[in-house]
């Protein structure tokens, strides 16, 4: 989406909430959408949001206190909501307040906190949401300069042993997507040594990095790491995400780069990130899935 098109979003009627979990994103959202003549209301999740939120008009909520988000959303005048950061803990049943318009969908929201995977979870959330008359946009409408584009993003580029495992983490990646589980796979030899579950990127990577010290892991072959989008997600929420941390831990895990999905994967603190791989000497590189099921 282009920067004239996001605007014309941003334009439109309602005020913009950010549901905002842990991680630098939601701030990120916050001051792209000031910037853009936005008023925004912070909706920080309770024992999730991490940022410093002082010059912004804000309100805690439980995960799954819908009646009490609903609440806020009249009170405040909020027509669209963007959800962005991390949340790590599903709400237990008790933390479950329903209103009226949410109500008719506890059975469905019930099931799928107990058996759905994350994207079943955030597609529930946004549906209980739309469900109190909001509308839901993806953070990479209100910021479309996250995302990642085609191609190396920093001075190093893969080698053709890097490009095959490239294309066989992506194809793993793919695979574990469609089960909905996870989004990121690693790859190192052609081998695939890891795939990302609920412990979310960072934490695999802390696992190849242990496994290759075990010698476990070829000390030889680097390998690399690819994240990309579930092929049925939902653009708004949960886009594959990179940034420092990323870096930082493909270095520690040996690995010789990193790919994300370019146009449905974010890129924040991306000068920052492209210094921290230059520095380390490892490829950041945006792909393409062509002729791949490409979901919603």
């Amino acid at each position: 989406m282009t920067s004239a098109s996001a605007t014309g979003r941003l334009a439109s009627k309602g005020r913009l909430a950010i549901i905002a979990g842990s991680g630098k994103l939601p701030l990120f959202l916050a001051e792209a959408a000031r910037a853009a003549g936005e008023d925004p209301f912070i909706l920080r999740l309770k024992n999730e949001a991490d940022a410093d939120w002082q010059s912004y008009e804000t309100a805690v909520i439980g995960v799954g206190d819908m009646a009490g988000l609903s609440a806020l959303f009249q009170r405040h005048g909020i027509g669209r909501v963007v959800m962005s950061g991390a949340v790590k803990k599903r709400p237990a049943f008790g933390e479950i307040h329903v209103n009226l318009r949410s109500i008719l969908k506890l059975p469905m929201a019930l099931r799928t906190l107990l058996a759905g995977g994350d994207d079943a979870v955030l597609r529930m959330v946004i549906s209980l949401i739309e469900a109190q008359g909001c509308e839901v946009l993806g953070a990479h409408e209100i910021l479309p300069g996250l995302l990642a584009t085609v191609g190396p993003l920093g001075k190093a580029k893969p080698s053709d042993d890097d490009i095959r495992d490239i294309e066989r983490a992506a194809d793993a990646a793919e695979t574990l997507g469609r089960l909905d589980v996870g989004q990121g796979a690693v790859s190192v030899g052609g081998r695939i040594v890891a795939l990302e579950g609920v412990e979310g990127t960072d934490a695999m990577l802390a696992r190849v990095a242990g496994l290759r010290a075990e010698g476990r892991i070829s000390q030889r072959r680097r390998g690399v790491i690819v994240k990309l989008c579930k092929p049925q997600q939902d653009l708004r929420a949960d886009l594959p995400t990179i940034g420092v941390s990323t870096v930082e831990n493909a270095k520690a895990a040996g690995l010789a780069g990193i790919a994300v999905e370019a146009g449905r994967a974010l890129v924040v603190e991306r000068d920052a990130m492209i210094a921290a791989a230059d520095a380390a000497g490892l490829f950041v590189v945006g792909i393409e899935r062509s002729g791949k099921d490409k979901g919603p």
